[in-house]
């Protein structure tokens, strides 16, 4: 038996009080779908929704579809395709060019919304010429309503569905449904589009794109997983948690060394720690 059989054949006998429940609920969700076209970043939540989709519905009647454009980390479009290749589920890769539009590369408070409306308009149209009758659906929580989603909106305009909102399922119920079916992401450190790591208003370039991810990706090298690289023009200032803080003291003269090859003039500590969503504040 392949090890994707396990996983998705795992019947819900679960120690964790309430995901038998949940998985319950979750499953007539997933059926009232029929067939579904899964929108995949690579992140815990899509992977979940990818995941129960292929266990609810059969590898036949779900596709996950990977957005390579480069708002998107390219380790995060390996994870999603390995994801899908370790558990035998269909998947496609499209490439969105949300850069070449104004109302996205000028960075508005609601650039978010101009993203997704890219994303989804290219997947309505790949269910129109190649998945009829399939259903959107996209790995949105619960949790996400209480921040600040301009994206959630252009979901609904373009039909797209969300079954985690839809059940009430959190970030927590999410992390512990893929920890209970032994998922490779779930504990995976949130990485939202590179482009939240701009103030609002600092135009976006793909080179600029490039460099945060880079920036980042050295950072990774040192050690520091859950991690932000905040550019505002040429200073590149870091988030770690605060309990890394001192590790990363210790290691900063290298480190910075490391982003002004890459192409920032300077780097700054921030003491605060890692805040997710930090930019919103200006909001």
């Amino acid at each position: 038996m392949k090890t994707y059989d396990a996983h998705i054949t795992k019947p819900f006998d679960d120690p964790y009080i309430g995901i038998q429940n949940k998985l319950a609920e979750l499953k007539v969700e997933f059926e009232q779908y029929s067939k579904v076209m899964v929108a995949l970043s690579g992140g815990v939540d899509s992977c979940l929704a990818a995941f129960l989709a292929r266990k609810f519905l059969g590898k036949e009647n779900c596709v996950a579809v990977i957005s390579n454009s480069e708002s998107l980390k390219q380790k995060d479009f390996e994870i999603a395709a390995d994801f899908c290749k370790n558990f035998d589920i269909d998947y496609e890769v499209i490439y969105t060019e949300e850069l070449s539009n104004p109302d996205y590369s000028a960075n508005p408070t609601n650039r978010c919304y101009f993203c997704k409306t890219e994303l989804y308009i290219n997947l309505n149209d790949l269910v129109e010429s190649k998945f009829r009758d399939f259903k959107i659906i996209n790995g949105n929580n619960y949790s996400d309503l209480g921040d600040y989603r301009p994206g959630l909106s252009a979901s609904k305009e373009r039909n797209a569905n969300s079954p985690f909102i839809n059940c009430q399922i959190t970030k927590d119920d999410i992390r512990s449904i893929a920890k209970y079916f032994e998922l490779p992401v779930w504990d995976k450190p949130a990485s939202p589009c590179l482009s939240s790591r701009f103030p609002y208003g600092e135009t976006i370039s793909a080179e600029k794109l490039k460099r945060v991810e880079a920036a980042e990706n050295i950072l990774n090298e040192f050690g520091f997983e859950e991690v932000r690289v905040r550019s505002f023009g040429n200073i590149a200032r870091i988030e770690v948690p605060t309990e890394k803080i001192p590790a990363l003291n210790e290691k900063f003269n290298l480190i910075q060394t490391k982003l002004i090859a890459v192409g920032y003039d300077t780097c700054e500590i921030d003491n605060e720690g890692f805040v997710s969503g930090k930019m919103n504040r200006a909001i």
